[in-house]
């Protein structure tokens, strides 16, 4: 780019203000001087050639334009003896490397190293993933207005105003993080809950349910929209397997539910006076 600057303004400072090329400090004092009567002002930016001397050259020229290769091609083998890499291709002749490419994990015939290592631990084909949610985000949401205290809150409702993320695995989990912000009676309804988080919660007035929805029934109350899109009925709340009954307070609702369901507590019935 150096190289065409220099010719291109020599070339314009020649042609069209009258002058030689610079090529000495003799030259370039006797261009510079006042009584030379070749050129007596040879940069006049007031006059029409300077405009034309900046548009001579430019920063950027078609000439210049490549594609985004890289500098080092890559090797094209079998392509004629005189790229080196050509007939055999690198491989040499015969033999198992010369050939197509092995079974992945084969050693030869000797034990593999996934064999010879041992095994350790397993994948609980029965683990629930719950996402867990603090009641501390869920008052800063109740004082913000995005949650309305008096409405039951479900897991659809955490959903919609961001107190849990989109990727719900199996459920949410309530915790006792931030209980003590928590001075209203509110009802929620859960996967699960810990201990702190329902003390508190029932010491404020309120009341927390753990409800059971399997993979369809939680789609179901999270994204009904998608049923709906497809021209499907809800599915069906189903019901708790034997071995959570003892986890969960009742089965999942659908539609999402509003109201929340009281808990009735047994009471003996009292015998009446004969």
């Amino acid at each position: 780019m150096i190289r065409r600057r220099v010719p291109s303004i020599t070339y314009v400072c020649s042609q069209f203000l009258k002058t030689r090329p610079i090529s000495s400090p003799s030259q370039n004092s006797h261009f510079n001087s006042p009584q030379s009567p070749q050129c007596s002002n040879p940069i006049n930016k007031n006059g029409p050639f300077w405009f034309q001397g900046i548009r001579a050259y430019s920063l950027l020229s078609l000439n210049d334009l490549r594609d985004n290769v890289p500098r080092k091609q890559k090797t094209r083998k079998g392509r004629g003896i005189g790229s080196g890499k050509g007939k055999t291709a690198g491989r040499g002749h015969k033999g198992q490397k010369a050939r197509g490419n092995g079974k992945l994990g084969f050693e030869g015939g000797q034990t593999p190293m996934r064999r010879r290592l041992p095994k350790r631990g397993f994948k609980n084909p029965f683990s629930l993933t719950f996402q867990p949610v603090g009641l501390g985000k869920i008052a800063k949401l109740i004082n913000a207005g995005k949650i309305d205290s008096h409405e039951l809150i479900t897991m659809k409702t955490l959903k919609d105003t961001g107190a849990i993320g989109k990727q719900i695995e199996d459920g949410v989990r309530l915790m006792g993080r931030g209980a003590e912000q928590i001075k209203w009676p509110i009802h929620l309804e859960v996967s699960r809950v810990t201990v702190r988080a329902k003390e508190a919660v029932e010491a404020a007035g309120g009341s927390v349910r753990r409800v059971h929805y399997n993979k369809l029934g939680l789609r179901a109350l999270l994204k009904p929209e998608w049923f709906e899109k497809k021209g499907r009925l809800l599915p069906k709340p189903a019901r708790p397997p034997p071995k959570l009954k003892d986890k969960v307070d009742s089965i999942g609702r659908l539609p999402a539910p509003t109201k929340p369901i009281p808990f009735f507590t047994e009471e003996h019935p009292t015998s009446s006076p004969a």
